[in-house]
């Protein structure tokens, strides 16, 4: 693997974590609660990725356990407002990428 596709696998990794995880805390705020292997029927995402992410998630402030299953805290809009402006910033940097590299 060359470096170039070492650079672009990681990244390429975080933003499907981060793409997971958005998921899962909008389909928790529209079926809370809810548990673990409803989430990973809804997602069909594998249990322990889904734990994973909860557990992250919870560590955020995102998503607050309960014994009915897992609940969105209110900081879910203020995240998706940061993520949101987040990733239009990431467009626009892999817009201005793009224009650097020559193409023959």
């Amino acid at each position: 693997m060359s470096a170039t596709e070492s650079m672009t696998e990681k990244l390429i990794g975080e933003l499907e974590l981060m793409e997971r995880h958005i998921r899962m805390l909008k389909v928790t705020k529209e079926n809370q609660p809810i548990g673990i292997i409803r989430l990973s029927e809804i997602l069909e995402i594998p249990k322990h990725k889904v734990r994973y992410s909860l557990r992250l998630l919870e560590q955020e402030g995102l998503i607050s356990p309960s014994t009915e299953g897992a609940r969105v805290t209110d900081r879910y809009d203020e995240y998706m407002q940061e993520v949101s402006e987040q990733l239009d910033k990431l467009i626009g940097m892999i817009e201005r990428l793009k224009k650097e590299i020559p193409l023959s």
